[in-house]
């Protein structure tokens, strides 16, 4: 409870400390004083070195005793050999936590650096401060204009909340989900967790209002039995999806060398998450994929599926991943099929599931008619539109809109529904085609009315499994 208070803490601290800052744009110092006065923080902003007298127009002293008044939180540029004398001056000025950028410890392997760790270790507890770190890149929080990097995305608050081992991988998660319209309240890069580690920062999220959903990527555990105790504690409250960095050989000596973790057996991870209720990924692309189900979706209580769109062997292949993945491809129920002959629809008995594009035999048809009888219909628990990428000359003058508005999607509600928009791996020469344009534009109009899209059926298709499995368990 007391790490819980300390952190919470200062995640709302009005001061905040970077010894080690620099007017060299190329140096962390510096990216740490830029990235807070671009995110506006609104707190006080202390630079520490003895080379300058100002960074980026602010007041720099040479040491943390030099400060006015107290100190709340110290983020640290500083070489390893150079922490201790930077805690001793901490501990004068009323310090309660650190966050230790400064890497070369227990990571290096080299003895004389894991023992220097631990008399960092050693003089934080004698001192009353807290530790992030080491060899880490601390705190993201939107909302109160805190950020390690500028290449966050500005003003941007959501429910997400982010746990990484790995700082690169925060920057890289974050970036990349805001692609899929998902931002976060906080995201923590830890390191190497000398002192504050994975359930620490678990069990805050847990707790935090602004979160709703948290995101973990680990590469080794400190404490197991605490953390399946944190785990099943946070996924009693709200989702919880961890990725598992070095499942094989070769990524289990990367972590050593990143993190100085052990990386543990996958499988007991495995597990641990079964056992606890967590959601587990397998790939970066699967996590984000995840996460954005998680935040747009509503509670998926079965994994029947009704699947729109694709034509001919597209169809047939989304039958095909929606299964493997482990989703039931929902035949058309008898009652769907007389009420379509009802309507007069001449091609009531060849419609299936998936709905193939390609059946344009009655003009009296359209896609938005099917979709809104799966939408009422109990056996679909789940709706996935295919979109195929535009690219006959006719679709030229097309918009978005035009594709969007046969499918009704307001009408679908509360049924989720997914989407499934084409993405490929262009040349340079192809972002400005116009098909291109229209794709992008059908992606931010479905996001803006809370569908999330996907670039393949196979992902939409895991990401919907995991998570009705995630809420049939909770249902339980």
């Amino acid at each position: 409870m007391q790490a819980k208070c300390i952190f919470k803490i200062n995640l709302l601290t009005y001061k905040i400390t970077i010894v080690g800052s620099s007017n060299n744009p190329n140096s962390a110092g510096y990216n740490f004083t830029a990235s807070l006065l671009t995110y506006g923080f609104k707190g006080k902003i202390y630079p520490v070195t003895p080379r300058y007298s100002e960074i980026l127009g602010l007041k720099s002293y040479p040491n943390v005793k030099e400060i006015p008044g107290s100190v709340d939180y110290v983020i640290s540029a500083v070489s390893a050999p150079l922490v201790p004398a930077m805690m001793e001056d901490c501990s004068h000025k009323g310090v309660k936590l650190i966050h230790l950028f400064t890497a070369r410890f227990s990571e290096t392997g080299r003895p004389e650096a894991a023992k220097l760790e631990q008399e960092v270790l050693r003089l934080a507890k004698s001192y009353g401060i807290r530790l992030i770190g080491p060899n880490c890149m601390g705190l993201f929080s939107p909302r109160r204009g805190i950020s390690f990097s500028d290449a966050m995305p500005e003003e941007k608050f959501g429910p997400i909340g982010l746990i990484s081992q790995s700082g690169q991988a925060v920057e890289e998660i974050v970036r990349s989900s805001a692609l899929m319209g998902l931002y976060y309240s906080k995201a923590i890069s830890y390191g190497n967790a000398l002192d504050f580690n994975e359930c620490d920062f678990l069990d805050y999220l847990a707790q935090d209002q602004e979160t709703k959903v948290i995101l973990m990527y680990v590469e080794g555990l400190r404490d197991g039995r605490r953390f399946l105790n944190s785990l099943r504690a946070a996924t009693a409250q709200k989702p919880v999806v961890i990725l598992k960095g070095g499942r094989s050989q070769s990524g289990a000596r990367a972590v050593a060398s990143h993190t100085a973790s052990l990386a543990g057996s996958t499988d007991l991870l495995e597990v641990v998450l079964a056992q606890a209720g967590a959601v587990s990924a397998e790939s970066m692309e699967e996590f984000i994929d995840l996460a954005v189900t998680f935040h747009y979706l509503p509670s998926l209580r079965g994994r029947g599926v009704g699947v729109i769109g694709g034509a001919g062997g597209a169809s047939v292949l989304a039958a095909d991943q929606c299964e493997s993945a482990g989703l039931e491809v929902v035949p058309i129920p008898p009652e769907m099929r007389e009420e379509l002959k009802n309507r007069g629809i001449s091609i009531w008995d060849w419609i299936g599931n998936p709905v193939d594009h390609s059946i344009r035999e009655d003009t009296n048809f359209n896609h938005g008619t099917i979709v809104e009888m799966m939408a009422r219909n109990e056996k679909f628990h789940l709706l996935i539109i295919m979109f195929n990428e535009p690219h006959h000359e006719r679709q030229k003058n097309m918009t978005a809109d035009n594709y969007l508005e046969e499918y009704r999607f307001e009408d679908y509600k509360p049924k989720p529904v997914m989407a499934v928009v084409p993405d490929r791996s262009l040349g340079l020469d192809h972002y400005a085609d116009w098909n291109w344009k229209i794709i992008y534009e059908i992606r931010s109009k479905l996001l803006a009315g809370g569908i999330p899209y996907y670039p393949s059926i196979g992902r939409a298709a895991r990401a919907a499994r995991k998570v009705a499995d995630f809420y049939q368990r909770d249902s339980r």
